[in-house]
């Protein structure tokens, strides 16, 4: 999920073209909207991308292409990933999937584990980076000062860290860290193997009806900018 700042003469139909979605999911991504030939210059649009679904999830499925996770008693990753890392934690990839289905909004206020170092202050459709970082950081693969809700600000962080080397897709093992580039804003989920030979990834996605993120596992086609590997 990006955000556009939307001027004079924008519409929601030159929008979604230009952002390669539909009108449709722009008014599901904005329920402010409640007439697509009527936006305001100046307010603030989110913008889902092509592939983002805004439709509740089943029970049990594993997603792929706009659909949603799985039940929470799914532990093992799709075929064909290996072995997920771990730190002096665990693995980041089995904490996130403990809390496969939950709003990321939910997720904070459980106040423990990763609801804990989760920062409350991000609003609910913009917690990928929020709860990748509190993964990290419940793995101990990642220090307190290292989180962050900003996508870039954590690939930063990441760079810097000895810790962590960057591969290539092909090489990811579950609960690498993945950016991306969406519209003209970021994502970032972690890696959680192939399924059907595509991609999967678990992460906090946009895919609640009003917008607002759910832990969830799919597939992706966005453009990759990284992949984060915990070497110890």
């Amino acid at each position: 999920m990006s955000s556009y700042s939307i001027k004079s003469g924008d519409t929601l139909s030159g929008l979604a073209k230009r952002y390669n979605t539909s009108v449709s999911a722009l008014m599901k991504a904005n329920p402010d909207i409640k007439n697509k030939n009527l936006i305001y210059a100046g307010k603030t649009l989110n913008i889902p991308g092509s592939k983002d679904s805004f439709e509740p999830g089943k029970s049990g499925s594993r997603g792929g292409t706009g659909g949603s996770s799985g039940s929470g008693n799914v532990t093992a990753p799709p075929g064909g990933a290996g072995p997920g890392t771990r730190g002096p934690g665990g693995s980041p990839y089995d904490i996130a999937m403990s809390h496969l289905d939950k709003n990321a909004g939910q997720l904070k206020l459980e106040k423990t584990g990763v609801g804990a170092d989760m920062e409350d202050w991000v609003p609910n459709d913009v917690n990928c980076a929020n709860f990748v970082s509190a993964c990290l950081e419940q793995a101990g693969q990642i220090k307190d000062s290292q989180h962050s809700a900003s996508v870039m600000t954590l690939q930063g962080n990441l760079d810097r860290d000895p810790n962590f080397k960057r591969v290539d897709l092909k090489d990811a093992k579950p609960g690498d860290v993945v950016s991306m580039k969406v519209g003209s804003g970021q994502h970032v989920v972690m890696f959680a193997g192939w399924k059907d030979g595509k991609p999967q990834f678990i992460g906090s996605n946009n895919i609640n009806s009003d917008g607002s993120q759910r832990i969830s596992i799919r597939s992706m086609n966005y453009p990759i900018m990284s992949v984060h590997q915990y070497k110890g």
